[in-house]
C-alpha cells in the first residue's frame, strides 16, 4: 500500500512538472522577460523534485545577476566594447603599388584582407580594398593608408556595444541554466508523453542558447577586428566633386553620352528586328508589288455615253435643263 501511494505521488509530481514546462513554453513567446520568468519557475521545480528546497532568492538569481551586471558597468574607455568602421579615399600615382602597400600595412598590424575589387585602366585605375585590422591598431593603419598618396575623403564611425555585450552575457548564463534544468527533468521522465514534451522543451531551449552564442561571437568579431574600406584611384580618375559640376560643357558632354546610349539602343532594336523583316517582310512586299502591278495591267473598259439630244428611255425622266446652256440644233 505504501509503495502504491509513493508511485502515485511520483506520477503526480512528474505530471505537474510537465504542466509547468508547457506553461513555460507558452509564456516564452511573449518576450524575453516573460520567457526568463517562465523558465525560472520551471527550473525551480527540479531541486524540489530531488528533495532540495530552493529559496525564493535563489530562484531569482539570474535576474539579479543581470541587474547587478548592468549597474556595475565599467565606464572606462579601455574596458568598453566599441566597433570601429572607417572608409578612406586616396589618389595615388600607381594604384597597383599602393594596393600592395595597403595590404602590407594591414598584415603588419595583424589583420587581413576581407575584400578586393580592382578595375585596371592605366591612369584611370581604381582599387577598393576591405581591410580587417585589430581595434587597437585602427587609427595607426588609417594614417598609414592616408600616407600612400593624396587623401580625398575620410569617414570614421564608432558604435558602443558595451551594454549589448553585458546583456548577451547575462542572457547566455540564464539560458544555460534553463538548458541544464530541462536535461535534469528529461532524466526524471517516466512516460512517453512526458519524455516527448520535455525533449521538445529542451530542443527549444538549446536552439535559443545557440542563437545567443552566435550573436555573441558575431559581436566579439566586430569589436576585436575593425573594418576599413580604402579606395585607391589613379591620377585621372574622376572624383565626386567633378561629377557634380554644372555648365555648358558638362551638359554637352552629358547630352552626347545620352545620344550615344540612345543610338546604341536603337541599333540594338534594329538588329533584333532585321531578321524578322528579312524572313516575313521581303515575301510580303513582293506579293504586294505583284498584286499592284497586276491591277495596273488590266484593260480599262470605256464608259457608255449617250449622244447629245438622244431622248431618255421609257420610264426615265429627262434631267432638268442647265441654265444658260444652249440647246442642240
Amino acid at each position: 500500500m505504501t509503495k502504491d501511494r509513493a508511485s502515485r505521488r511520483g506520477s503526480a509530481a512528474v505530471a505537474a512538472l510537465v504542466a509547468l514546462l508547457v506553461l513555460a513554453g507558452c509564456g516564452s513567446g511573449r518576450g524575453g522577460d516573460d520567457s526568463g520568468a517562465a523558465g525560472t519557475a520551471a527550473d525551480a521545480v527540479a531541486p524540489a523534485q530531488e528533495g532540495a528546497a530552493a529559496a525564493p532568492g535563489e530562484v531569482a538569481a539570474p535576474g539579479k545577476a543581470q541587474a547587478g551586471a548592468g549597474a556595475a558597468t565599467d565606464t572606462r574607455v579601455d574596458q568598453r566594447a566599441i566597433i570601429y568602421t572607417g572608409s578612406i579615399r586616396v589618389k595615388v600615382d600607381d594604384v597597383e603599388t599602393a594596393a600592395r602597400d595597403a595590404v602590407a600595412a594591414a598584415t603588419r598590424a595583424g589583420g587581413f584582407v576581407g575584400g578586393d575589387q580592382r578595375r585596371s585602366a592605366d591612369a584611370d585605375a581604381v582599387a577598393e580594398l576591405q581591410l580587417r585590422v585589430p581595434a587597437d591598431r585602427f587609427y595607426a593603419v588609417v594614417e598609414d593608408l592616408a600616407g600612400l598618396g593624396r587623401q580625398e575623403r575620410r569617414e570614421i564611425d564608432t558604435q558602443d556595444v558595451t551594454e549589448e555585450t553585458i546583456d548577451l552575457d547575462a542572457r547566455i548564463t540564464s539560458q544555460r541554466a534553463r538548458v541544464e534544468s530541462a536535461r535534469r527533468l528529461l532524466a526524471q521522465a517516466t512516460s512517453i508523453s512526458d519524455l516527448v514534451s520535455v525533449e521538445n522543451e529542451l530542443a527549444r531551449r538549446e536552439a535559443d542558447l545557440a542563437s545567443l552564442e552566435a550573436k555573441k561571437r558575431r559581436l566579439g568579431d566586430l569589436t576585436a577586428l575593425s573594418t576599413i574600406t580604402v579606395t585607391l584611384v589613379g591620377p585621372d580618375a574622376s572624383t565626386a566633386d567633378e561629377e557634380n559640376q554644372i555648365g555648358f560643357m558638362v551638359g554637352l558632354s552629358g547630352g552626347w553620352k545620352v545620344f550615344l546610349a540612345s543610338m546604341t539602343v536603337l541599333f540594338t532594336v534594329l538588329g533584333a528586328v532585321l531578321p524578322w523583316l528579312l524572313v516575313f517582310g521581303v515575301p510580303l512586299g513582293a506579293l504586294w508589288w505583284l498584286s499592284r502591278r497586276r491591277r495596273r495591267s488590266r484593260p480599262v473598259e470605256p464608259a457608255l455615253v449617250a449622244p447629245a439630244g438622244t431622248p431618255p428611255p421609257p420610264g426615265v425622266s429627262a434631267p432638268p435643263p442647265v441654265p444658260g446652256a444652249r440647246s442642240a440644233p
